[in-house]
């Protein structure tokens, strides 16, 4: 494949980093179980208003923190920015994926090597199973190993694999931090965030990680959700809002979430954080302290009843059922002071 030249788009200067301190979450989150509080999650929100101004907070959202995969749509965007070629928005929704390991998202995936014209043994993803519980469960009857092609970010990897081949550089490193797409992407965080990165990491799947702060992530959502048609951004948000079982899978809350609220775009991440915009702008940023996946919904559709969103059609993601002895005995639902619409 030929090299091809990239405009280099002119950045926002952004502002200082977030600070690096241990976080000050509240309470946003109660397991109750027989009328009682059992426990109690920890955590932050934010919900912007549609000017873009912090309409409501709990919690600490100036601290820096690491969005796993909630980070996946930016990096889309960057991909775009540095030459990712032209997909269709089913691929293009894969690229901004934490995918289930459906059929469909490997075979996305595949198509997206081809055109690199290379192959799973490139991606330099960690081998794994596929997320979604049924089907790795069909994964290991048929007897087969956690490969790169089955992990979660595969279609992520695949595009920056296809975007180094596109502009010709090195395939080997394309995870270093220093790699000059690497860079790139660091460039569009700070870019869509408006604010610098604090501190680099890796991700699970070995991909360089940036640590933003919840407002900043929050920020980014909100200006990708309400960027104009064509630009990057907006390509970006379409993808998604057309194909959200592509970015998650079929089974998943995020996708029923995005199908549920007209026009929504939204990302979850793991180690408890999600993000969700709406087209006028109205977002909102969550982050469980514990890390607890079952916390994340529930928050999060309690900060979306703050942004107007009917709470009738968030009723099914406000609250999560305790058990005992295999019977509904609680719920676990967001605390007053975050959900007064849902009370």
């Amino acid at each position: 494949m030929m090299s091809q030249s990239s405009t280099i788009r002119p950045h926002r200067a952004p502002g200082e980093a977030p600070a690096v301190r241990e976080p000050a979450h509240v309470p946003v989150a109660h397991v109750v179980r027989g009328g009682m509080i059992e426990g109690v999650h920890h955590g932050s929100v934010v919900v912007l208003a549609a000017d873009g101004s912090v309409a409501f907070q709990a919690g600490d959202i100036e601290v820096a923190c690491y969005p796993r995969s909630a980070l996946k749509p930016l990096q889309a965007v960057g991909l775009l920015r540095a030459g990712l070629p032209p997909l269709d928005d089913e691929l293009l929704a894969l690229v901004a994926a934490s995918h289930s390991g459906e059929e469909r998202h490997l075979a996305g995936t595949r198509r997206i090597l081809t055109a690199a014209e290379l192959a799973e043994d490139d991606l330099r993803n960690v081998p794994d199973l596929p997320y979604d519980p049924a089907v790795r469960d069909e994964w290991i009857r048929r007897g087969l190993a956690p490969s790169r092609l089955a992990q979660n970010c595969s279609g992520k990897h695949a595009a920056m694999l296809l975007t180094a081949r596109t502009r010709g550089w090195r395939l080997e490193d394309y995870l270093d931090p220093g790699h000059p797409l690497q860079q790139e992407l660091a460039a569009t965080v700070d870019d869509l965030t408006g604010q610098r990165i604090a501190r680099v990491t890796v991700d699970g799947c070995g991909a360089p990680l940036f640590s933003v702060s919840l407002h900043g992530l929050t920020r980014a959502a909100a200006r990708l959700a309400t960027a104009a048609p064509g630009t990057d951004e907006g390509r970006v948000a379409e993808a998604m809002r057309a194909h959200p079982e592509m970015v998650s899978g079929s089974s998943r809350d995020v996708a029923r979430l995005v199908r549920a609220v007209p026009g929504l775009l939204a990302k979850d991440g793991f180690e408890g954080v999600q993000i969700a915009a709406l087209p006028d702008g109205r977002a909102v940023g969550v982050k469980i302290a514990d890390g607890a996946d079952r916390a994340r919904m529930p928050v999060t559709a309690a900060a979306l009843a703050r942004c107007g969103v009917d709470p009738e059609i968030l009723a099914p993601f406000a609250t999560a059922p305790v058990l005992g002895g295999g019977a509904p005995v609680g719920t676990l639902r967001a605390v007053h002071t975050t959900a007064p619409h849902l009370s």
